[in-house]
């Protein structure tokens, strides 16, 4: 995959920016497959949790919902999020389609920022173990160039030794 990735794909983030600057794994953390996969991933933790405090939820829905993790129908849910127009509640009818013993359980008590937020972090701490090993030399240490102020970084020695 080219920088930037396939602008088409869901398993691409989509920019300008990104196709020029951007590297594919980057790019990977940052698409709707990932963001997707890992919402179906906090359901299953959650699923997982709530049958171990008691809820009847089975081994065979934790199954299926391990077993359908990565199987994303995205023309299914941009249809249910036009019909919906709910982007989570899309999902969680998209991979109840595929999981359909486990449907009723997908999201159970939890709320939209469940998925939304904690996707949020969980990409921005993959992004940043993309970026952090990349930002500096061996030379110049993350403490160095974070101890900068921001409006002294523009033509620096310390900003100049990060590699781009």
């Amino acid at each position: 995959m080219a920088a930037g990735g396939d602008h088409g794909s869901p398993d691409s983030y989509r920019s300008p920016l990104a196709s020029r600057y951007a590297s594919p794994e980057m790019c990977f953390v940052f698409s709707d497959r990932y963001k997707f996969r890992t919402w179906r991933q906090l359901w299953l933790w959650l699923a997982e949790a709530e049958q171990t405090l008691g809820l009847p939820i089975t081994d065979e829905q934790i199954q299926e919902m391990k077993s359908n993790l990565d199987n994303i129908d995205f023309k299914m849910a941009a249809e249910e999020e036009k019909r919906l127009r709910h982007d989570v509640m899309a999902h969680v009818h998209t991979f109840g389609h595929c999981c359909p013993k486990a449907a009723g359980i997908i999201h159970l008590g939890a709320t939209s920022c469940y998925v939304g937020d904690n996707t949020d972090l969980i990409i921005l701490r993959n992004a940043l173990d993309l970026l952090l090993p990349k930002a500096c030399t061996a030379d110049h240490s993350w403490e160095t160039l974070l101890s900068l102020d921001s409006g002294s970084l523009h033509g620096s020695p310390e900003l100049e030794a990060c590699p781009r």
